[in-house]
């Protein structure tokens, strides 16, 4: 029984792997996450063949939890993934990366806890809980229980944070200060832990565990959000694998490695792309009261109506649409691609730009436009389209703003100086469409809108690209 339940496990890993990599590109992405769903359940299958469960006096107490578990996670799953709004997308991803985290964090006070058991009834009162668990398991499973834990609560403030219902970047002053002072207390009493095996330690342990995932995830600025939720993602795919490594699972084990080292890799092209480290967005975002102030613009936003606005697009050589968050929020995903499909029949050539970091997660404007219908030949990262803004006629930038903001080239002074952009600001003519006169995400002043070849389209997104349908249709 133990080699079917190893195999499958082996197996379930296997196709886990193979789901991941299919994730790589948009055209295989659906085909990976259901390969990658097919592998869970076979782990969970397997998970009934466990001698602690069919073997053990309170195998129908287990197996009945177990079930239990899963309907309720698998429905409400299932039910919050039929209902969720693609705007909301960040922060469900956000809320179950979480979970994933605290689960990990929880079989690890588990686990603890039976060493703590097993130690408080030795004859000689010696023994600690490297002892009962063994040194390596120990070291895996207190590691995996901090970053689970901090990985857990810190995910919930990205979630509270992206939902609106949290709008704060400080909690204390000397916030940072305090955060230090917090983590150097969790390692003491994690180490604490190790050499004994007291419960009031254990309890003391993963109450700073929570509180430092608190502290450390408010202060980010909301711009980061996306290298956040990506760094987060890898830190619960190790805390799995070191759980894995506790349990002996070794679909745990492969599953987490893969997932954390695949976030980690995530995490820094992302942060890269910003041209900063993710040092940096702890403990300087973008978005925070530290986050400094740019250069004030100069000049006026000049207006334009969407009748010209259209007429301008509809005989223009080429057009690069770059979408933001705006875009999601207005959900006119699927208006832009009717628009994209009138220009195409006038024989514009159109292009999509999308930035590493558009939006609130990583590849939200990727999924936005996927669900849209927009074919994946039309879909440019930034490095591959920045050169064609110098041949481009329009520009059109709907619910963008730091991403396409040229005082990260130009602006010494500016949060966002050195983070990589799409040169919008090149092409012939820019057309932004945006809600109002407002900041981005960020809190930075955009000079692309004050520039003599950018006119401002103002409105709801969706109503202002059916507008520039309806005045490429008067043309047809």
């Amino acid at each position: 029984m133990e080699t079917i339940i190893q195999a499958s496990y082996f197996i379930a890993a296997v196709i886990f792997i193979l789901g991941l990599k299919q994730m790589s590109s948009p055209v295989t992405a659906r085909r990976g996450i259901l390969w990658a769903g097919a592998a869970m359940v076979l782990a969970t299958l397997a998970t009934f063949l466990a001698p602690e469960i069919t073997g053990s006096d309170q195998a129908l107490t287990n197996v009945s939890l177990i079930v239990i578990a899963i309907v309720i996670g698998g429905g409400y799953a299932w039910w919050s993934g039929k209902r969720v709004a693609m705007t909301d997308m960040p922060q469900m991803i956000a809320m179950y990366n979480g979970m994933g985290g605290g689960a990990a964090a929880t079989i690890a006070a588990v686990e603890l806890l039976k060493a703590n058991t097993e130690a408080s009834h030795d004859p000689t009162g010696t023994m600690t809980i490297a002892d009962a668990l063994g040194p390596d398991v120990a070291i895996l499973g207190i590691l995996g229980a901090i970053i689970g834990t901090v990985s857990f609560s810190g995910s919930i403030i990205a979630w509270a944070k992206l939902d609106g219902r949290l709008h704060r970047s400080k909690l204390l002053p000397a916030q940072h200060l305090i955060n230090a002072v917090i983590a150097i207390a969790t390692v003491g009493f994690a180490i604490a832990i190790y050499f004994s095996a007291d419960l009031t330690t254990i309890v003391i342990f993963y109450s700073l565990a929570l509180v430092l995932g608190i502290f450390i995830t408010v202060p980010v600025g909301g711009a980061d959000m996306p290298v956040i939720i990506s760094l987060f993602n890898a830190l619960t795919g190790l805390a799995v694998g070191f759980e894995g490594y506790v349990l002996g699972n070794a679909a745990m084990i492969i599953a987490g490695i893969v997932v954390g080292s695949a976030g980690s890799l995530l995490t820094h092209l992302m942060a890269v792309a910003m041209n900063r480290s993710v040092a940096n967005v702890f403990f300087a975002g973008v978005g925070t009261d530290s986050g400094g102030s740019a250069t004030a613009a100069e000049g006026e936003m000049k207006e334009i109506q969407a009748q010209d606005a259209g007429i301008l697009m509809a005989f223009a050589s080429q057009v690069i649409i770059i979408p933001g968050y705006g875009m999601a929020v207005a959900q006119a995903q699927h208006k832009i691609w009717e628009l994209t499909q009138l220009l195409n029949d006038q024989g514009v050539s159109v292009k999509f730009a999308i930035h590493p970091v558009a939006g609130r997660m990583p590849g939200h404007m990727n999924v936005l436009l996927a669900e849209a219908g927009v074919p994946y030949d039309m879909i440019y990262d930034m490095e591959d389209i920045n050169a064609d803004f110098k041949n481009t006629t329009v520009a059109l930038v709907i619910g963008a703003n730091d991403v396409v903001n040229p005082s990260a080239k130009t602006d010494t002074s500016s949060p966002l100086y050195g983070m990589p952009i799409l040169d919008a600001i090149e092409s012939d003519n820019v057309i932004v469409i945006k809600r109002g006169r407002g900041t981005g995400f960020s809190g930075v002043e955009n000079p692309l809108f004050f520039t003599d070849n950018t006119k401002m389209l103002f409105g709801d997104g969706q109503k202002a690209a059916s507008e520039l349908i309806q005045a490429v249709k008067e043309l047809t």
